[in-house]
């Protein structure tokens, strides 16, 4: 018996009777063998650490557009504190774990630069529209490793494509990812807001405070009890009512003081205009897009709007902005500027 087929009968002993078990994977697009030593999500998990995407992620906006700060967050911390969050809860419910982290590992692949502004942007201009989990799955699927994409399970896929509050993800895993995302953005987004005094504890509502707690990690405590306590046992994953109820109140009050804050959003317009451009020019430039790219649309595997937002929301921010300022800002003032 190999170490992953060992790895494998433990799961099916102590794992809950919900949980996804790796020899049960619905498998990938491309067969291949199985390692000796893994089971099929830690591969899944391993492969998208590994990738560039993952590691382009440091370099993304998550709500402040280049803060003066070492300390906010950026989409590559979040999906890590996502990771920790669904970790946690995987690990109390009994639940396939690397699964689950395969699944926060990978959510965010498509993000674009300039975080949700970025993404408004390519969703508004190009015909087909624009949406980051969906973009996550083309990056696994066909834009890593020069289009032959990561070949991952069937499982983590399904729980990156249905992350959002919209999505119905097939497995228990990929429901914990999604709810850990919202705890992860919604603690974090308020230390953030804080550190840049757009925010203060005082300015959340008192009853608010009462439920969920006065500092993060009162909020967190609270929350991931309250998620284990009540999706124990249970084919679903669950909050009470009083706390999800104040979970959504919390949301609600963060897009009034954060998400549509002046402050905070003051650079935004300026992000949007130069996507809009840069999206503009490829479009009607496409000797400029990368090999890779323009090869795509040759042979029809994508149209030229898609692959120049293939392209586009690769870009870390500063990428963007180097492009940006190569493309439109004449050599001499680039020199001064």
């Amino acid at each position: 018996m190999t170490i992953r087929e060992m790895a494998e009968q433990r799961e099916e002993e102590f794992f809950s009777e919900y949980a996804a078990l790796s020899r049960m994977s619905r498998g990938r697009d491309v067969p291949e063998p199985e390692c000796d030593i893994r089971p099929v999500f830690q591969r899944d998990r391993d492969r998208i650490l590994h990738c560039k995407s993952f590691r382009r992620l440091k370099h993304k906006t998550q709500v402040f557009l280049s803060p003066q700060g070492d300390h906010y967050r950026d989409r590559l911390t979040h999906t890590l504190e996502v990771s920790q969050i669904a970790r946690t809860i995987s690990q109390a419910l009994r639940l396939n774990e690397s699964l689950t982290e395969a699944i926060a590992m990978g959510h965010d692949l498509g993000h674009t630069p300039f975080g949700h502004a970025g993404e408004r942007v390519l969703n508004r201009v190009n015909p087909e529209g624009f949406i980051h989990c969906e973009q996550s799955i083309r990056v696994v699927e066909k834009l890593e490793k020069k289009g032959k994409g990561l070949n991952l399970t069937w499982e983590v896929r399904d729980g990156i494509l249905n992350h959002r509050s919209s999505g119905k993800p097939s497995t228990l895993e990929g429901k914990v990812v999604r709810l850990s995302d919202k705890i992860a953005y919604m603690n974090h987004d308020i230390d953030d807001a804080e550190r840049a005094g757009i925010l203060t504890e005082k300015d959340i509502p008192k009853e608010l405070r009462s439920v969920l707690g006065s500092t993060i990690k009162e909020r967190l405590n609270t929350i991931i009890h309250d998620t284990v306590i009540n999706s124990q046992g249970k084919p679903d994953i669950c909050n009470s009512r009083e706390v999800s109820q104040a979970m959504k109140e919390m949301r609600q009050f963060m897009f009034r003081k954060v998400y549509t804050n002046k402050v905070a959003k003051a650079e935004e317009g300026k992000a949007e205009n130069m996507i809009e451009a840069l999206y503009e020019y490829y479009v009607n430039h496409l000797e400029s897009l990368p090999e890779e790219y323009r090869e795509m649309t040759e042979r029809g595997e994508s149209t030229v709007p898609r692959a120049v937002c293939d392209y586009i929301s690769g870009m870390t921010d500063q990428y963007a902005m180097n492009k940006y300022s190569e493309i439109f800002i004449p050599k001499s003032w680039q020199i001064y500027s």
